[in-house]
């Protein structure tokens, strides 16, 4: 594996993943959360947007400063529109990082220079050359982002990369603002910019992939087969509008599918589990039932031919180990749908012992009562039991 097979992960739950209603978090929770996305070994933590406010400054600055503190730590980043005041900005904030990044976006759509930004092809050129520049004066790292590069006119963003890159760019992201990309498009776009762009070898190219027709996470896959080799995602995919690549989904992938995708990263996976409960704790909701890999479903089984099958062997049905990614082991649902084998399993955890006649009996009495109750939990069972072998009167 050499070394251009590894993918850098780049998280911006702070940054992009707090814009989403209800995501807010105060400077202690991104403290917190900071150190626990350095447990799971991201490369670079966004961790917000210091010209924003006071409170975002400081933020960003302490996690610099505690975060970030060593070598060995991941790198620092703060975000900025191309203009002076933001990335000075930044430039303080994350000051205090052993390793830091200045991350600064310009539009290279038509539509957003024209109706958003009121600037012509060319000023955005020279924007970029100039903003780029003050950058790297304050900064080694220099991440460059053409907002809603995926609806902009070819030509002109390869330009746009061409002068990011001269002006000192290290990174160039190459985001999908608006999630309007499929999976050939954003490939494409990326191997289309690396092959025409003269000083693109010079450069790490990153994803960045919103969910608004639900391709973010494949999307982000596509680019890097594209050759992007950093990601830009977010813990439960969290973000503006239906949110970002989710950080679990890419990484499950590209470990679980290494005859597809054969990169490597630097994650720890089983902090999965412990960086999703850690923001369960923070933000004012929790992730779908069914969501992969950090759902509360996503290793449950209520159907009985799954449920027998994953208890004879988990990999009938369980294409990876909930304990690889940290979270809590598979579980049996009892309910309607529920077989024998499965309700047998849950009277052995629950300490009982039947032979195959009485589990039998017992069985046709349990579907009696799933037909008539949705869920069925431990107590109910015990209550069954019990119920059966009280004296009649």
């Amino acid at each position: 594996m050499s070394t251009n097979d590894r993918v850098l992960f780049f998280d911006t739950t702070l940054r992009d993943g707090e814009q989403s209603p209800g995501c807010t978090m105060h400077h202690d929770e991104k403290l917190r959360f900071a150190h626990q996305l350095a447990l799971l070994g991201v490369d670079i933590i966004e961790a917000g947007f210091p010209i924003a406010s006071d409170g975002d400054f400081q933020s960003v600055h302490s996690i610099a400063r505690e975060v970030g503190r060593d070598g060995k730590s991941p790198r620092i980043a703060g975000l900025a529109r191309c203009k002076r005041d933001d990335i000075e900005a930044v430039a303080r904030a994350v000051a205090p990082a052993a390793r830091n990044r200045i991350h600064t976006f310009l539009a290279s759509s038509d539509l957003h220079l024209e109706v958003k930004l009121r600037m012509s092809r060319q000023q955005a050129l020279d924007q970029t050359g100039e903003m780029v520049a003050l950058a790297k004066s304050h900064c080694e790292d220099v991440e460059f982002s053409a907002e809603d590069a995926t609806r902009s006119d070819i030509d002109f963003l390869c330009k746009m990369v061409e002068i990011a890159i001269e002006a000192g760019a290290t990174t160039i992201n190459l985001p999908d603002t608006v999630g309007y990309s499929t999976p050939s498009e954003y490939q494409t776009m990326f191997e289309t910019v690396r092959a025409r762009v003269p000083n693109s070898g010079q450069v790490i190219f990153s994803t960045h992939c919103h969910d608004d027709l639900g391709l973010a996470t494949i999307n982000t896959i596509s680019g890097v087969l594209g050759g992007a080799r950093q990601v830009e995602v977010s813990m439960h995919g969290i973000g503006e509008r239906a949110g970002n690549a989710a950080l679990e989904e890419v990484a499950a992938i590209l470990s679980i599918r290494k005859d597809q995708y054969p990169f490597t990263s630097g994650l720890d996976l089983k902090q999965i589990g412990a960086t999703s409960k850690a923001l369960d704790q923070i933000i004012s909701f929790t992730p779908s039932p069914n969501k992969a890999i950090v759902g509360k479903n996503a290793f449950a089984h209520a159907s009985g031919i799954h449920q027998h099958g994953v208890l004879a062997n988990p990999l009938t049905y369980e294409i990876m180990t909930p304990a690889s990614f940290g979270v809590v082991a598979n579980t049996i649902v009892l309910g309607k749908h529920s077989g024998r084998r499965g309700l047998e399993q849950k009277l052995k955890d629950l300490g009982y012992n039947f032979n195959h006649e009485q589990i039998n009996e017992i069985y046709h009495r349990f579907t009696a009562l799933a037909d008539r109750k949705k869920s069925i939990y431990d107590q109910d069972i015990v209550a069954l039991l019990e119920a059966e072998s009280a004296p009649t009167v």
